[in-house]
């Protein structure tokens, strides 16, 4: 396991990705793979269509394709689909939360949120995660390994099947630093927008960063028409240090430059999350100075009233002083919202499901383990 400090960061451990994970494979790859099996084509475009538009949960479920060739596939390729561990239905809006296991006895979490506008999906990208921003329970514990493009797309495929409802918006949000685990998580935007697969298109996705600037500028570079979201949280250097170690190695006008940028190569609005922690960033002199950092650029911000958690000592914001918050930016002509709380009475903050799970299910001295 790796975890991330304040003056650098170590390598972490990464799933190779193998021709023999399947569901990870472009269509193109695909029709070269079952080639090397003897079939003909049109069997690669009728396999790519059972994992990708009919979601199919094995092979087994794969009628159309002959036994013979099943068995083949059964034998050469690993096929990911996650075991339902827990789902939690808000009584309040109705979000949904979802704990998945992995083939290796991981577990990650996604979470359904249905708005007017159709089903959005927030998925993981890492078991764990190696970022420590001080107010995050997905950090905590640290990141175990990176998550394979057929694991992140499972995600929404294990939701549209539990549920009978088309996904139409991704945000990865979840578990997880998504451009510290890059090359897969381009894999998976393609797959995910193919239109020969669920055809989710690109500005209907999110990709949330906390500021990994060198990566920033290679995700502008490949232009997508994603969404990119910073995690700022701060409105000034020395406050992001104290609640986002990844200030120690990236200045904040560098992060922001590298935003400039994204928008330069995409044309691609920002967004910028700003969680607020009682007494911590959420003054009257927070407002002005993020209204001056930010000023001029082409951007959003949202405001997240922080979702607490036990490990540390950070408060919500109260609710007068996030109104007053958002009013002070929208005078200084900033375009700015209030995220809606959504899922709290079933831990929907990033990390709470799962962090609870493996609380509850490590092993103890009473049972000869430790």
């Amino acid at each position: 396991m790796t975890e991330m400090a304040g003056g650098g960061m170590a390598e972490p451990l990464l799933p190779e990705l193998k021709a023999s994970d399947i569901k990870s494979l472009t269509q193109e790859e695909l029709l070269a793979e079952v080639a090397s099996l003897g079939e003909k084509p049109f069997r690669a475009k009728q396999l790519y269509q059972w994992m990708h538009q009919k979601l199919a949960r094995g092979y087994d479920e794969m009628t159309n394709l002959p036994k013979a060739f099943r068995e083949k596939l059964r034998e050469k390729y690993t096929y990911t689909s996650h075991t339902l561990v827990e789902r939690r239905v808000s009584a309040v809006d109705g979000t949904e939360k979802y704990l998945f296991g992995l083939s290796d006895g991981n577990v990650i979490e996604s979470v359904l949120m249905r708005y007017h506008f159709g089903n959005s999906v927030c998925i993981s990208s890492q078991v764990g995660c190696r970022m420590g921003c001080r107010f995050c329970a997905s950090t905590i514990g640290g990141l175990t390994r990176n998550l394979l493009p057929s694991e992140m797309l499972d995600q929404v495929y294990a939701i549209q099947r539990l549920t009978g409802e088309r996904v139409s918006h991704l945000v990865v949000m979840g578990t997880g630093e998504p451009l510290d685990n890059y090359d897969h998580l381009l894999r998976f935007i393609r797959l995910l927008t193919d239109e020969n697969g669920l055809n989710i298109s690109q500005r209907n996705i999110t990709v949330s960063t906390c500021g990994l600037v060198e990566r920033i500028r290679d995700l502008a570079q490949e232009r997508l028409q994603i969404t990119l979201a910073l995690s700022l949280h701060a409105s000034s250097q020395e406050k992001r240090k104290a609640l986002m170690p990844v200030a120690y190695r990236y200045e904040l006008g560098d992060v922001l430059d590298a935003c400039r940028y994204y928008f330069e190569q995409t044309g691609r609005r920002m967004t910028f999350e700003y969680s607020l922690v009682g007494g911590v960033n959420d003054t009257p002199q927070d407002a002005w100075q993020l209204a001056k950092l930010l000023g001029g650029m082409n951007c959003h911000i949202n405001l997240i009233p922080v979702n607490p958690i036990k490990e540390r000592d950070y408060v919500q914001s109260d609710q007068n002083v996030i109104a007053a918050f958002k009013n002070k930016l929208e005078k200084y002509g900033i375009n700015v919202t209030i995220r809606r709380e959504m899922g709290r009475d079933i831990s929907g903050a990033c990390g709470q499901l799962r962090k609870g799970y493996m609380e509850k299910n490590a092993p103890h001295k009473e049972d000869g383990i430790l």
